[in-house]
């Protein structure tokens, strides 16, 4: 080999490592873009759809799907990103005890499908994964802990080559730990503002979301509604058949008010055996519908509690406030006409829907 060949590849390698190295400061700078993006939000539903386009961008696929931690039960790992089209109320889920978490857990690294069958052997819950398309599953792992899944689906060819080098699985291991903290965070919050018996939004929460609705709808002119219940003589449930069935008629109540409502709107365990609910953009004769359509929901009911069957009625009040004619209004005084109106649901026999109209104390 001559001089010039020598010198030659010399610089062909020092180009080739220049490159390199220049490469992996691009990804490092990524990384610290990616880790501050996903530090700045805590809202849940925003953070999982900032997750799914990084990756998307970052390992050129097409799509991604997130399976999380249900950090309130425990019991299962839900697909947070996506839905059943044939029936979006159903959550797509994969039992914690299902082998596939268990083996994940385990092996803490990135696989593909066809490898994570080799490792796990059959299982029935494959036919979730299968749907999905994955070209690789990636664990969100916090502390050692399983906490998530992160499915990368088709991924863009690059040079005829759809597999993942393990410079590149090192990369999305990192993408996935940033992911994984930012979504432990954001979980805590998700707790704190949930009650833990309903699964429903508690009160300070759907305050904190009212003010902020309000204040948009002045600014766009747009109607919100609040609705209260209560439910109809809930003290005979505890006295009579203990405070299990008590919490059984809870749980069960607080079920079918979110089955009733959009992934939009906001329920909340107000306190004891009262519930609200937020329905943002929406005006009198929508919110009568949604309170009716509740109401009846849980009247026609069949509430079956240790093999004894029983009804369950609830009081309930709207009030609607408009944002192109009122003046700005308090939180706490909006919510307050909506429990006005439920007592007068009360007062006239219960198990029936009223409306504020702005009362006034008669003239004595």
């Amino acid at each position: 080999m001559g001089k010039d060949e020598e010198n030659k590849l010399t610089d062909s390698t020092l180009l080739e490592h220049t490159m390199q190295y220049e490469k992996r400061i691009y990804d490092l700078e990524q990384l610290l873009d990616i880790a501050k993006s996903l530090c700045s939000t805590l809202d849940f539903s925003n953070l999982l759809e900032s997750i799914v386009y990084i990756c998307m961008a970052q390992m050129h696929v097409l799509g991604a799907e997130i399976f999380v931690r249900d950090f309130i039960s425990e019991k299962s790992f839900d697909l947070e990103t996506s839905r059943d089209a044939e029936n979006p109320e159903k959550i797509i889920s994969i039992s914690a005890d299902s082998p596939i978490i268990q083996k994940m857990g385990e092996l803490k690294k990135p696989v593909t499908l066809t490898a994570l069958k080799k490792e796990t052997g059959k299982c029935e819950d494959f036919k979730i994964l299968e749907a999905l398309s994955p070209t690789l599953i990636v664990p969100l792992v916090l502390q050692g802990h399983l906490n998530g899944l992160l499915i990368l689906q088709e991924r863009i060819a690059i040079e005829d080559d759809t597999s993942y080098n393990e410079y590149e699985q090192k990369q999305i291991m990192l993408i996935a730990s940033l992911a994984s903290v930012a979504i432990y965070n954001a979980s805590l919050l998700e707790m704190s503002s949930t009650d833990m018996m309903t699964h429903l939004k508690l009160k300070y929460y759907f305050y904190s979301k009212l003010t902020n609705i309000l204040d948009y709808a002045v600014d766009k002119k747009q109607k919100v509604s609040v609705l209260m219940f209560d439910i109809d003589f809930f003290k005979k449930f505890n006295d009579t058949y203990g405070h299990e069935c008590g919490d059984f008629v809870l749980i069960s109540v607080a079920e079918l008010i979110k089955k009733s409502l959009r992934e939009t709107d906001i329920a909340c365990r107000y306190g004891g055996e009262e519930f609200t609910v937020l329905l943002a953009n929406t005006g009198k004769k929508e919110a009568l519908m949604v309170a009716e359509r509740i109401r009846t929901t849980i009247e026609e009911y069949d509430f079956v509690y240790e093999d004894k069957h029983f009804n369950v009625t609830i009081s309930g009040g709207v009030s609607v406030f408009d944002g192109s004619k009122h003046a700005i209004i308090t939180s706490n005084a909006f919510v307050n006409q909506a429990d006005k109106a439920l007592y007068v649901s009360k007062n006239k026999g219960r198990n029936r829907i009223s409306f504020y109209n702005g009362y006034r104390k008669k003239r004595q």
